[in-house]
């Protein structure tokens, strides 16, 4: 294990060390940004409207700008869910793919260390990563708690908000679980960002395709799409089905990682 977090520990170096990871950071901020002073105003509009009419007279689908939660960070968590699908796959793709193309892959092999060492070390420094770009938007619910007011004293219900941001962290996790195994099939690192988003936005939309087909593939097909799994959890209600289907995606990743880091180290 130590090896395995020396390897996280270098990862991360390289991540922080480039403007790529910065780059990164400034888009997934300016776009939080966007979204979040967008709902803002669609949460102000709607209260000044109920203020006039009366919640009794609003659409229903207006109930959930009844507060601050519902109305602006549970839709902003949807959001930045949809933001990571596109941010990740650029986070994961020089895992393995830079390690290919300037021909330090075959050093790396020869080295004393183990594969699965490689493979965890990798993925921590992905995790790493991931999570700091995702940790940058939590200030937009602390800005909220600090400016906002509601009726009860308290703008926010911090465990649906808390609950929400650990759905986007395991989320992030599976995405980069995901991209380290795509990033170990190629030493390209745009074909592997692009292959690993190629396989994230369908297994997203599998929701939808579910809907065309009859049961039983119905009901098997919202089960493995993970933007029903993750739904729950962004509106902050504890999913133990979830987490637990979550956690087989990434370790099945990471098996099917750890293989062909194997297969490529004796061929």
């Amino acid at each position: 294990m130590r090896t395995a977090l020396a390897i996280a520990r270098k990862e991360l170096s390289i991540y922080f060390t480039t403007p790529w990871a910065y780059a990164v950071f400034t888009a997934m901020v300016a776009l939080s940004s966007f979204f979040f002073v967008d709902l803002l105003q669609k949460f102000k509009q709607v209260q000044d409207m109920a203020r006039l009419m009366g919640w009794e007279q609003m659409p229903p689908d207006f109930g959930v700008y009844r507060n601050l939660t519902d109305g602006v960070v549970v839709q902003l968590w949807g959001t930045i869910l949809i933001i990571t699908l596109f941010v990740a796959p650029f986070l994961s793709m020089r895992l393995f793919a830079e390690e290919k193309r300037n021909k330090t892959f075959e050093l790396l092999m020869t080295a004393p260390v183990r594969p699965i060492e490689i493979v965890l070390g990798k993925y921590l420094g992905g995790l790493g990563v991931i999570s700091a770009t995702l940790g940058l938007t939590i200030v937009f619910p602390l800005l909220l708690a600090a400016f906002g007011r509601a009726e009860s004293g308290t703008a926010l219900e911090w465990s649906t908000v808390l609950l929400g941001y650990g759905g986007l962290l395991v989320w992030g996790a599976t995405c980069m679980a995901v991209g380290l195994f795509i990033s170990a099939l190629t030493e390209s690192q745009m074909l592997a960002a692009f292959l690993t988003f190629s396989v994230l936005l369908p297994w997203m939309l599998l929701t939808g395709v579910a809907q065309s087909v009859e049961e039983p593939l119905r009901s098997v097909l919202s089960y493995l799409s993970f933007d029903s799994q993750l739904q729950n959890m962004l509106k902050g209600v504890m999913d133990v089905q979830s987490l637990v289907f979550f956690a087989s995606v990434i370790v099945f990743s990471l098996l099917l990682t750890h293989r062909t880091v194997e297969a490529q180290r004796w061929a």
